[in-house]
């Protein structure tokens, strides 16, 4: 494996076990009930939208290796978590692994990751790299290109673990905030998708069960069980609220505005999300297909015959 292209080490594992079973749940260890939340207390918040993402969309083949990304965040280590219910109590006809990039994070953000991964019993595989010390050495902005390079390192970490998908924890407020983003910020119409395979790792593909997972419902399940995750622990990020691409200040203002929007309609999400589930190409003016774009007048006099019969 290497670092962004070239430079890394072997991935180092951390062993965590556990399989606790007690049937009084006031008796339980903390991780256990936690786990044992997901699939009763939570399950129609988190469990539910998590199968229903993975059925929809057939995130999950037989034999895949699926390398399950945590960056630390609250987003990641719930995936992780669901994961290992989904092993544990569902068809077993994949493999699963915990894969952490350490793009050269501080000492608190290893350690708060460390912690984390002991305390919910999550085996990491730790992939380090030094993306943080490149990117600080390039002009301009640095957040494209050490985006690029952590996604890339991920990729070359899953594929010498022997995985060929890696899953995200994007979540379903991220897709609608993307679509929002897309319209406002790049005059174009497309979403962040459930599923991609990738372009430059032939064999691979990045998936995201959270996909249909609301963020609010995340957050609860952290605050409730009392979890603290790191965030943003960029060193250059100057304390953005996200730093995916250079995208934090546009990202907030997004989430801000469809926040305003859901106080007057609580159903403005939901809308946006499903805006590209009903895209009409009959009243589209142009659109892009495998590359090459095409205009409605290619099809204008064509629709206009068929539609008188």
């Amino acid at each position: 494996m290497n670092q962004t292209s070239e430079q890394a080490s072997a991935p180092q594992q951390i062993n965590n076990t556990h399989d606790v079973t007690c049937a009084n749940p006031a008796a339980l260890p903390r991780c256990a009930q936690i786990e044992r939340d997901i699939i009763t207390r939570y399950r129609k918040k988190l469990w539910v939208p998590f199968i229903k993402a993975l059925t929809d969309y057939q995130l999950i083949c037989d034999g895949d290796h699926i390398a399950v990304c945590v960056s630390g965040g609250k987003d990641s280590f719930l995936l992780a978590k669901l994961f290992q219910e989904l092993y544990r109590h569902g068809r077993r006809n994949f493999e699963v692994t915990f894969l952490s990039m350490n793009p050269g994070y501080p000492d608190y953000a290893r350690e708060s990751i460390a912690h984390n991964a002991e305390l919910l019993g999550i085996p990491l595989e730790i992939a380090p790299t030094n993306i943080f010390e490149i990117v600080r050495r390039l002009d301009g902005k640095p957040c494209y290109p050490c985006a690029r390079m952590r996604r890339g390192a991920l990729y070359n970490a899953a594929r010498e673990l022997g995985c060929n998908k890696i899953a995200l924890g994007h979540h379903f407020d991220d897709v609608v905030e993307t679509i929002l983003m897309s319209v406002l910020y790049g005059g174009q119409v497309k979403t962040m998708m459930p599923k991609l395979h990738s372009t430059n790792f032939e064999g691979m593909e990045l998936i995201r069960p959270l996909y249909l997972v609301h963020e609010a419902d995340i957050i609860t399940w952290r605050d409730e069980n009392a979890l603290e995750f790191i965030h943003c622990a960029c060193p250059l990020s100057g304390g953005v609220s996200s730093c995916d691409a250079g995208e934090g200040s546009k990202r907030a203002s997004v989430k801000a505005l469809i926040a305003s929007l859901s106080a007057q309609d609580p159903d403005i999400a939901k809308s946006i999300f499903h805006s590209v589930e009903n895209v009409h190409l009959d009243a589209i003016v142009g659109w892009r297909a495998a590359g090459k774009h095409h205009n409605f007048l290619e099809r204008y006099d064509e629709g206009w015959e068929e539609s008188r019969g």
